[in-house]
């Protein structure tokens, strides 16, 4: 197909928007001025000869003209701003395969597109107000998602939460100033003491609020990238049993013999939706060869740089993990089928039954989640975590300093913590983050 300028355009941007590769069907996305024209151009409706009149949101079936071959497929028209871009957006849905759809993406741009950016079709529905920074993140958390708790998170993200929590703070943070500067403003009337006091109180309340959002990332960021839990304990105690049976099938060597797991033997499963690493590790005894010594070593620091440590016990006796702090540890009892619990443990198991398997999958994802933490996750990214921090010092010295410094002075440092909440939903980035963000993306989305 020849290049046709009358259908040329700056901003009219074009790319596939479905994984590349055999499949069923292929979409090819195109947004911008002309998008509609460009369909015109390209499509014919089934039954008919003339130029097709697009109704928006409705999906023909018809012929996509690509030049050089002709392919039965679909078209859909989105009006702006009723789109995901807030532009003009029109979408072929040709069947899929690889050159089918390069051929049909070519085709749009003989028809005046060009091909979009990494990112572009989503950062234009940012720009046009369709969507925050922040929702923007959480669309690409869950594109990338590896386990269905990072579903969720994302999911949360997306649909704005975190943005409408920075959006309240931002609220309260511009009646205090707006109230700041008229008191600036008319210094005659001034401001007593009991409401200066109001103004400290609610910022160290603003602060908490904050302090909530930065203590969910703990769990958020095991949610987005994971939990490593090594299993560790003495020789023969069901170490590679447990490993087995949290696991649900067989990766472990299970001997009678004292010292069969030499390296670490690792596993990765979803507990309540969250990705869990397992490494089971070589027994920990003071005697033993050199090759097993070796293994000990590995299993040594593995146990420093995990998440969670659980360390496994038939007798009650968890030294294995001496040196482990509490916040890391979980002390499971095995064999309970066999043997009759006893000491300071957190959970007993049987890995032959089962008995326990349950409860201590509990316990380990309380224990890097926290109480309702899945429900409720949405700060995972360490942007925002950081932004977060930067913003809560500011007006934390703000709140320190209302009785101490003048009230534009409290000001500054009250602007810049808006300013920084802005970051996050987009309001007030700078290109250079706004750009980074929009970098994880692919190019057909």
């Amino acid at each position: 197909m020849e290049k046709d300028t009358d259908y040329m355009t700056e901003d009219l941007i074009s790319a596939i928007s479905t994984p590349a590769g055999v499949g069923g069907v292929a979409i090819i996305r195109v947004s911008g001025n002309g998008a509609l024209l460009l369909a015109n151009k390209m499509f014919a409706p089934s039954g008919k000869t003339a130029v097709p009149n697009f109704e928006p949101n409705k999906m023909y079936p018809g012929k996509i003209l690509c030049g050089g071959f002709s392919d039965f497929g679909m078209c859909v028209y989105f009006k702006a701003p009723k789109s995901f871009t807030g532009e003009d957006v029109v979408e072929f849905h040709c069947h899929g395969g690889t050159e089918i759809a390069r051929g049909v993406l070519s085709a749009t741009f003989c028809a005046g597109a060009r091909s979009a950016e990494r990112g572009e079709f989503t950062k234009r529905a940012f720009v046009n107000g369709k969507l925050s920074l922040s929702s923007a993140e959480g669309m690409i958390d869950m594109i990338n998602a590896e386990s269905l708790a990072e579903v969720r998170a994302g999911g949360l993200l997306y649909s704005e939460k975190l943005t409408a929590d920075i959006k309240n703070i931002q609220a309260a943070l511009t009646d205090m100033l707006a109230g700041i500067a008229a008191d600036c403003d008319y210094p005659e009337e001034g401001i007593e003491e009991t409401e200066l006091a109001g103004t400290g109180e609610e910022l160290f309340d603003i602060c908490n609020k904050l302090n909530a959002l930065i203590g969910a990332y703990s769990g958020g960021k095991y949610i987005k990238s994971g939990v490593s839990v090594a299993i560790c304990g003495a020789p023969n105690v069901g170490k590679s049993s447990l490993l087995n049976a949290m696991l649900g099938y067989d990766k472990a060597i299970v001997s009678p013999v004292a010292g069969t797991t030499r390296d670490a033997v690792e596993g990765t499963v979803q507990i309540k939706g969250v990705k869990f690493n397992f490494t089971d590790t070589a027994g920990i005894r003071e005697q033993a060869g050199e090759i097993e010594k070796i293994g000990i070593q590995r299993a040594k620091r593995a146990l420093a740089t995990a998440d969670i440590v659980i360390c496994v016990s038939e007798s009650g006796d968890f030294s294995a993990a001496d040196g482990v702090s509490e916040k890391r540890l979980v002390k499971v009892f095995s064999k309970s089928d066999e043997l009759t619990p006893e000491g300071e443990y957190d959970v007993a198991v049987s890995s032959l039954t089962g008995e326990g398997l349950e409860k201590l999958k509990d316990f380990i994802v309380r224990k890097v989640t926290g109480a309702n933490a899945l429900e409720n996750a949405y700060v995972i990214e360490e942007r925002h975590y950081l932004a977060l921090k930067r913003a809560r010092e500011k007006l934390y010295s703000a709140a320190c300093g209302v009785k101490d410094f003048p009230l534009d002075v409290i000001a500054l440092d009250i602007r810049e913590g808006w300013r920084i909440l802005g970051e996050i939903t987009g309001e007030t980035a700078d290109e250079e983050i706004i750009n980074t963000v929009f970098a994880k993306f692919c190019v057909g989305k």
